[in-house]
Formats: C-alpha cells, sequence, structure tokens
C-alpha cells in the first residue's frame, strides 16, 4: 500500500531534511524533497533488487527515504571532493 502524491511530497521532504542534518548538508525545502523523493526511489531500487523488506506506508517510505537520501548525500560529498 502506497501513499498519495502530497504525502509522498511531505514526507519526502522531511526524509531529505533528515538525510540533510545527519550528512551535515544542508539545502532549501524544495532540494529537500526532491533529494528525498529520489532518495526514496533510489532506495526502493536496491531493496528490491536486494530482497530486504521495509514496511509500507508513510513509515516505511520515510526509511527509504531516508536511507536514500543519504546514499545521495554521501556519493554528492565524494563528488564534490
Amino acid at each position: 500500500m502506497g501513499v498519495g502524491w502530497l504525502a509522498a511530497i511531505i514526507i519526502g521532504g522531511l526524509a531529505g531534511w533528515l538525510a540533510g542534518i545527519l550528512m551535515d548538508m544542508r539545502f532549501g525545502v524544495l532540494m529537500n524533497i526532491i533529494i528525498g523523493i529520489v532518495g526514496a526511489v533510489l532506495a526502493n531500487a536496491i531493496f528490491t533488487r536486494t530482497g530486504i523488506h521495509v514496511a509500507g506506508g508513510w513509515l516505511g517510505y520515510l526509511v527509504t527515504g531516508f536511507i536514500g537520501s543519504c546514499i545521495l548525500l554521501f556519493v554528492a560529498k565524494l563528488v564534490r571532493r
């Protein structure tokens, strides 16, 4: 069971913001939303390929968005160096 597009934007923004704090790379609200949503898609693809199942609904989307956002921000830090 998925979340709606409005909830995906809100949860994605929250996941991107939390990842930005953890990785010490803070962006604006719009960039947090984009990083969170793209991160959720990235992490979901990785989890599906490896057979990892995360809880559904908003909590699962938040967890996958957070993990994927951290991965994206880690790669961004590597590219910046």
